[in-house]
């Protein structure tokens, strides 16, 4: 057993195992004897990551989740600083991601797609009316719960903006999901930077598949000037071709906000969807 396992375990909490790790933090599902559930157990050991994580980043990540209570947004139960070295957040544990929930349905029907997509907006709208952007929406950042609902996690990169005219300058989150003003280095508006984010997700949910196919920053970047296509071997509803393509509009000023995504015709059905397994 590691000698984190070991504190946690002197803590409450029983781990199971690893299941997720990223560039700073490992994630691992645990039993809590506090909150007689399993949780999942964000775990930042500080000596080894970036100083500017630390100092600018871990803070705000911390800041919002103590501020946000949304039911699409994933809950923090507990936050445990050990010597100024360790730092545990305990979260609620969630069943899957999306992207895995894709891969192994393939292209969620339409009424699914409207369903987890009203829920992730939702949650995006509360964060964009609290002058926060997120700023690494992907699909592994949305987990899934047993019953099918949708959690937004990993607020790693998630800012508070000050006032409604300020622009970031800086350039996080994942290439595939990616903004054009992130990839070009510009300052960019960082809530039309998630609404970007937004269309990606939206068209993987639909498709399968991810709209921009290139892995080098500087050929993605011409890539996302060409008109979007769509698989013909998938079928999706015009209203969401639609969106999508408003969502990824490469002028930033030309797509909506948030609050125009959640009106659009083809998201104002999503509250009489019932999905059933």
């Amino acid at each position: 057993m590691s000698t984190v396992d070991l504190l946690l375990e002197k803590l409450g909490y029983n781990t199971l195992c690893t299941i997720g790790e990223g560039a700073y933090s490992k994630v691992k599902m645990a039993t809590s004897r506090k909150h007689h559930c399993k949780v999942a157990i964000k775990v930042i050991d500080k000596k080894k990551v970036p100083a500017e994580y630390t100092v600018k980043f871990l803070p705000r990540e911390l800041d919002i989740l103590r501020q946000v209570r949304h039911p699409n947004v994933i809950t923090a139960f507990e936050f445990i600083e050990i010597s100024n070295r360790l730092q545990f957040i305990v979260m609620e544990l969630c069943h899957t991601d999306l992207l895995q929930l894709v891969q192994s349905t393939g292209p969620l029907s339409d009424n699914m797609a409207k369903s987890l997509f009203s829920q992730i907006t939702g949650a995006i709208q509360y964060l964009h009316e609290r002058h926060m952007a997120h700023r690494d929406l992907k699909c592994e950042n949305i987990l899934i719960t047993s019953d099918h609902n949708a959690k937004i996690t990993d607020l790693s990169f998630g800012t508070i903006l000050p006032n409604d005219s300020k622009l970031c300058t800086t350039y996080c989150g994942t290439l595939a999901y990616a903004s054009p003003e992130v990839l070009r280095g510009i300052p960019y508006e960082p809530r039309k930077s998630d609404i970007w984010s937004l269309g990606v997700i939206l068209y993987i949910m639909v498709t399968g598949k991810m709209p921009f196919r290139d892995s080098s920053l500087n050929a993605l970047s011409k890539i996302q000037r060409i008109e979007l296509t769509f698989p013909r071997a998938v079928e999706v509803d015009a209203e969401c071709k639609r969106l999508i393509r408003e969502m990824l509009q490469y002028n930033p000023n030309d797509r909506p906000d948030i609050f125009n995504v959640i009106k659009h015709d083809w998201l104002l059905p999503a509250n009489n969807i019932q999905i059933h397994q």
